[in-house]
């Protein structure tokens, strides 16, 4: 399926495109944001079945990321689709489209791409200094804990937004292929320098997952019971942007 282009964003706004986010992705990923609360009108019928019990907060974060979904989607010529909910509460995208959405306080994002080129992908963003110190042991393995105590204390808080994120970015990726649910310490980040604007964060599988088989599969690649993935990051206006793709 390829890319065309997209005219002005309305009626998307204020959802727009984000070529600064999209950085983050390989080629053939288009990213769209947005930083105002989603207006449920925005929702087609069956979108707005999925959120008829939910609080106006849930209801607002569904909107947005319907609408930033939905201005992705535009770019590859998909009008007017119904981006429903499966039972594992996971987007039913078009086929032969793949896609991730996420949203935190001030930011919605979805990023979307050709499954023909992009296997899968997952992002995820964070306010940088919201991962409650208390919760910390959940989020890092005691190899993350010893490499968090040796950053400067002004890293630390930043450091474990990027750990959180990585590791959703990661679950989001893998689980459409593999069906299989994560643990935070079933990832884990590998030693190295923290850079708090833009970089690259390498975190491996502690365990054997099926994730190995049936993303080897789905990317015409030798399985390895050590698998690694390389998550792109950025650091921007107070929040931490994650990007994880699987190409083909």
């Amino acid at each position: 399926m390829s890319k065309v282009s997209t005219p002005s964003q309305f009626p998307f706004a204020p959802a727009r495109l984000s070529p600064t986010l999209e950085a983050l992705f390989p080629p053939g990923v288009v990213v769209a944001e947005m930083r105002e609360s989603g207006d449920p009108n925005t929702l087609l019928p069956g979108e707005a079945e999925h959120i008829r019990r939910a609080v106006p907060k849930r209801v607002q974060e569904f909107a947005a990321g319907r609408l930033c979904a939905k201005l992705a989607l535009h770019s590859f010529g998909i009008t007017d689709f119904e981006l429903r909910v499966a039972a594992d509460r996971q987007p039913v995208w078009p086929a032969g489209l793949v896609g991730s959405i996420s949203h935190t306080a001030g930011l919605c994002i979805a990023a979307v791409a050709d499954q023909s080129r992009i296997a899968a992908v997952g992002v995820d963003c964070e306010v940088v200094g919201h991962v409650n110190h208390d919760i910390w042991a959940t989020i890092c393995t005691e190899t993350e804990t010893a490499w968090l105590a040796s950053l400067p204390p002004p890293h630390r808080a930043p450091a474990v937004a990027l750990l959180f994120s990585a590791k959703e970015a990661i679950y989001k990726c893998q689980y459409p292929l593999t069906g299989e649910w994560l643990d935070f310490h079933d990832l884990e980040a590998l030693p190295g320098t923290f850079a708090p604007g833009r970089g690259q964060l390498i975190l491996r599988t502690t365990r054997a997952l099926k994730i190995h088989a049936r993303i080897a599969a789905a990317c015409s690649t030798e399985a390895r019971s050590d698998e690694i993935f390389t998550v792109q990051y950025l650091f921007h206006e107070g929040f931490v942007t994650t990007g994880a793709t699987l190409p083909r």
